[in-house]
């Protein structure tokens, strides 16, 4: 069989997931439909937004579908009139009924972003930052019915950086799985994989982030509150309060040299420097510098025009 002769169903809603689509169409793929949560509100002004994949989907003229449920049998009537030979998922944000994976006669591939078995469920790139991982990757399984559990078909290891924000890892997570999903679905198809089943007793699982995770204390250590800068600076913001009031910090560095005179012994959470751009704060273990800052109400400014703001010696 040819690529062009597969029919692809794919299913899949936010940005990684629209790199994934576009790469099996830009690589010859047949991909009859797509499949992407409804259309939400977004931002203050809750406005009705399509998905990244919804808008690739109609740019691309491939029909998309957008059901509340495929529990359905309206939706399984409308996925099986495809008659697709192979379904591909990434992010979809729904686990498939047990009858639409039966649906395509080469089953289901899922494109998820961590080293299955570990990190199953709704957050791995996120929560591989949060948790100071220096390792992730991305895996190609062929799903079943449960939650992140079915036969590995191939995997990459992808480095995380110390100062690598979620988005940049979604980016880095998009193109690899890209690649990665390119190299595996015509040898699957063609018999010349053979799958390799997942060790239970080695799985881990991250569940979908909560807003009220953002907050932190500055009686954590430096490296923690760094890395929650930078696992939710896309959602929901890492910050703590101040006054009864929420502070956000979206970007931050770790500040292991020139360490100002006294630094080491001020109470977590006092300003040790404020001049020039740079805002440094103690925290439980170690030197924070705080990089991009957004008070309640305010605008995000960056620290150099800021940290004039505050003082040495001042509880932040």
């Amino acid at each position: 069989m040819e690529k062009s002769d597969l029919r692809i169903v794919f299913m899949g809603t936010p940005d990684i997931a629209a790199d994934i689509v576009k790469a099996l169409k830009e690589d010859g793929y047949n991909v009859v439909l797509g499949v992407c949560q409804p259309d939400k509100p977004v931002g203050r002004k809750k406005v009705i937004t399509p998905p990244p994949v919804k808008v690739f989907l109609e740019a691309a003229g491939i029909p998309c579908y957008q059901p509340g449920t495929l529990k359905s049998d309206e939706a399984f009537e409308i996925l099986s009139s495809y008659s697709p030979d192979l379904m591909i998922t990434c992010a979809y944000g729904k686990i498939l009924p047990q009858n639409v994976l039966d649906i395509p006669r080469y089953g289901c591939l899922n494109v998820h972003a961590s080293l299955l078995p570990a990190k199953r469920g709704a957050a791995p790139i996120q929560r591989a930052i949060l948790d100071g991982d220096e390792v992730t990757g991305v895996t190609i399984m062929r799903m079943d019915a449960g939650l992140d559990t079915g036969d590995i078909l191939a995997a990459k290891e992808i480095s995380i950086g110390n100062d690598m924000h979620s988005e940049e890892l979604f980016g880095v997570m998009g193109t690899e799985g890209a690649k990665l999903l390119l190299d595996t679905v015509m040898p699957y198809v063609n018999g010349e994989i053979t799958p390799v089943k997942q060790d239970d007793d080695e799985a881990t699982y991250c569940p979908p982030i909560k807003s009220e995770e953002g907050e932190f204390t500055w009686d954590d250590t430096a490296f923690a509150i760094h890395k929650r800068i930078h696992a939710l600076s896309t959602w929901p913001g890492a910050f703590f309060m101040s006054g009864g009031k929420k502070v956000k910090i979206y970007d931050s560095s770790l500040i292991t040299d020139d360490i100002p005179d006294g630094a080491s012994d001020a109470v977590p959470g006092t300003v040790v420097k404020a001049n020039k751009g740079d805002l440094y704060v103690k925290t439980g273990d170690g030197i924070i510098a705080l990089r991009v800052i957004q008070t309640e109400g305010g605008k995000r400014l960056n620290a150099i025009d800021c940290a004039h703001n505050y003082k040495v010696g001042q509880h932040i």
